[in-house]
């Protein structure tokens, strides 16, 4: 698999970048969050998780996106994921922060509550929550039964969610991370609330484009309360794959309200998913529509050939550019790239091992 661009012009994609809220990055490849349930028992992170992150960082990424972390155990989605909830859940990590810090790279935690795509399998036996009373579609491919029905969050109970958040965003910190990001995309319980193929709510958090957004700008906000601007990252996924383009409805309208209303809340760090699309498709074409009114650092990428990263560097599109599935394939992405390298090409069974 060809690189994508030759010797010696990668330019600032795998050069050390500096940052007014990051500092300085050894390259501007991100190791984007990729769910890979191989946490130890009692949900800790383990000293394979902490070679496998390190390993990419010691060939150059500058950032690391751990997995996906749940907050608490209603707010698992998967087997054998990890959490940052108890004591021994939080120190766990400080195996791999002090890892990846050792390698060069800077790391920040992905803090997760699933909502309704769940099941009672992975939240201890407790009912998972929504933004509303009807389950996912489907069939929950990790244990091959329907996603659980779950409760409809009332409003009095969102500021518990919050404050599960922020404890969360703490602990992270003070296990080394050097911030956190809220994900707020992908179907989970943030975007159960965005999406309005979702939220069927009447009250102040349901029907229109404001109080369609008040859940995620209400979490955003007291999270930044608790941490800084320089510590915490969003991730949002307006548009994605799901058995094709699947689009936020009053897509332009959302971005139009969400994104400036996350820049006055003093968010400076964004970072737009397609969750494993084609860029140019989804979170390409988002990009485009928002960066008039993003200022600030813009992540994206995960399909990019360098050259086509360089080019969305180049026209200030992107500040950092997300890899998945290739950094899986390829540990040392980063410098097969500055190489001029062949890649290897991803193939699905590397996602059965830790390495």
């Amino acid at each position: 698999m060809d690189s994508g661009v030759a010797p010696d012009i990668t330019g600032s994609l795998c050069a050390p970048w500096e940052h007014p809220l990051l500092g300085r990055l050894q390259s501007r490849v991100v190791m984007t969050a990729m769910t890979r349930s191989f946490a130890g028992p009692g949900h800790v992170a383990t000293e394979a998780m902490a070679a496998y992150y390190a390993r990419r960082a010691a060939h150059g990424v500058g950032l690391v996106l751990t997995e996906s972390t749940a907050i608490a155990p209603v707010a698992d989605g998967f087997p054998d994921a990890p959490r940052m909830h108890t004591r021994a859940q939080i120190e766990s990590w400080r195996l791999v922060t002090d890892a990846v810090h050792e390698a060069g790279a800077q790391i920040f935690a992905q803090l997760l509550h699933a909502g309704r795509i769940s099941h009672e399998d992975y939240t201890d036996g407790v009912q998972p929550v929504s933004a509303t009373t009807r389950n996912a579609d489907g069939i929950n491919r990790r244990n091959g039964k329907p996603y659980a029905v779950p409760h409809a969050l009332r409003a009095d109970e969102m500021p518990a969610v919050y404050d599960e958040f922020c404890r969360a965003s703490t602990a992270a910190l003070g296990a080394g991370f050097d911030g956190v990001e809220l994900h707020l995309a992908h179907g989970y319980l943030p975007d159960q609330f965005l999406d309005a193929r979702v939220n069927d709510r009447s009250d102040a958090y349901g029907g229109s484009v404001e109080n369609r957004c008040r859940f995620a700008l209400d979490l955003t906000a007291a999270v930044l309360a608790e941490c800084g601007a320089n510590r915490v990252m969003v991730r949002i996924s307006p548009s994605r794959w799901m058995n094709g383009t699947y689009d936020w409805p009053d897509l332009p309208a959302m971005l139009a309200y969400l994104i400036p209303s996350l820049d006055v809340l003093g968010l400076r760090m964004l970072d737009v998913s397609c969750a494993r699309s084609d860029y140019f498709e989804t979170s390409g074409r988002v990009i485009r529509m928002l960066r008039p009114l993003w200022p600030h650092l813009l992540l994206g990428g995960a399909s990019l050939t360098a050259a086509e990263a360089l080019a969305e560097l180049d026209a200030g599109l992107l500040d950092l550019v997300t890899y998945g599935r290739l950094l899986l394939a390829n540990p040392d992405l980063v410098e097969r790239m500055r190489d001029g390298r062949p890649l290897v090409p991803f193939d699905n069974a590397m996602l059965d091992v830790l390495a």
